[in-house]
């Protein structure tokens, strides 16, 4: 069509067909060059043209205490007939409360209803939310700071093997943790702590892991937990026992569950060195994709993450630029 158009163009006038062609010309060269202002872009651009071009949004990030910490001692030997050991590490004292066999459908209902309706601030409520759409529950008190072992078993009077095939009704374990003293409720913005946990069955092989933790904030608001990302440190990351078969069956597992490998993977011990200068300490997060890998000086350059080469959408800082200055105060 632009052929026919131009050569019909010419025809009519080559001196009209000339001046249509010399401005289309003027017009992308003062593009390509950025005559306009305009940000086009193009290959022939510098990267410190760039560089203060780039917008990366920063997300306003707001400190919060957590009062809760739970864990899983040693994961390859729970499932679902032997049991599980969890370990809580508790600013106040608070309880930890069990439900096996709890309902995935009304897990998420009671999220929502923490939202729009109640808190959940207790085990009571959170049993009211789910209409009691669990199978079994257990509950033990915890002393603030003692990181004690829990071992929380099924009884051997329900004779439940497994929870089904996948996509399951049901979630193997939920762990809620509540503040016991109610004093406690008001200082703290996070009332409650939700943790699925998988225990491996005679189905369904995969091993033991947290999927989700939320924090139940006490304004209505309830928040998805997730780990960051950082650089592997190749001299201390120990290497992984498990053979590539095991790996692979592991892989398929999670994919029939959902999950991606990074959100089920434990995390390895990980370097504090910034991937791109190797120089500089580590603060910067890129989101979506979640990997801690840039300093203060390297993080003004990138609009992909270095590491996965994912766009950044948002970005946020692990401390505040007045922490460093204040350690090398103490320093001197």
């Amino acid at each position: 069509m632009a052929a026919v158009f131009l050569v019909t163009l010419y025809e009519y006038s080559p001196l009209f067909y000339i001046a249509v062609v010399f401005t289309c010309f003027i017009v992308t060269t003062g593009l390509v060059l950025g005559w306009f202002g305009w940000d086009v872009p193009v290959i022939l651009r510098n990267s410190e043209e760039t560089q203060f071009n780039t917008r990366v949004f920063k997300k306003q990030m707001r400190q919060v205490k957590n009062p809760f910490g739970l864990e899983i001692t040693n994961p390859s030997t729970a499932s679902i007939t032997t049991g599980i050991t969890l370990t809580t590490d508790c600013l106040e004292d608070s309880l930890l409360t069990c439900y096996w066999g709890c309902s995935v459908q009304k897990l998420y209902e009671a999220l929502q209803k923490h939202f729009y309706c109640f808190r959940i601030s207790t085990p009571r409520a959170l049993e009211d939310a789910l209409y009691s759409e669990y199978l079994y529950q257990e509950q033990y008190f915890i002393k603030k700071d003692s990181k004690e072992e829990i071992y929380c078993q099924l009884p051997r009077d329900t004779k439940i093997e497994d929870f089904g095939t996948v996509p399951r009704s049901r979630y193997p374990l939920v762990a809620l943790l509540t503040l016991a003293d109610e004093d406690d409720r008001e200082i703290y913005d996070i009332i409650s702590m939700v943790s699925v946990i998988h225990i491996p069955d005679k189905t369904y092989k995969l091993s033991c892991r947290i999927l989700y933790q939320y924090l139940l904030l006490a304004q209505g608001q309830f928040h998805d937990l997730k780990q960051l990302f950082m650089s592997a440190n190749n001299n201390s990351t120990p290497s992984s026992s498990s053979s590539p078969e095991e790996k692979s069956r592991e892989r398929s597992l999670l994919e029939k569950a959902g999950l991606s490998e990074s959100e089920g993977e434990p995390p390895e011990e990980n370097s504090k060195d910034c991937v791109v200068c190797q120089n500089g300490t580590v603060n910067w997060v890129l989101l979506p994709c979640r990997h801690a890998c840039l300093c203060d000086g390297c993080v003004r350059y990138f609009q992909q993450c270095p590491m996965c080469r994912q766009f950044v959408q948002e970005s946020f800082t692990l401390c505040s630029q007045k922490e460093p200055e204040k350690d090398k105060l103490k320093a001197l």
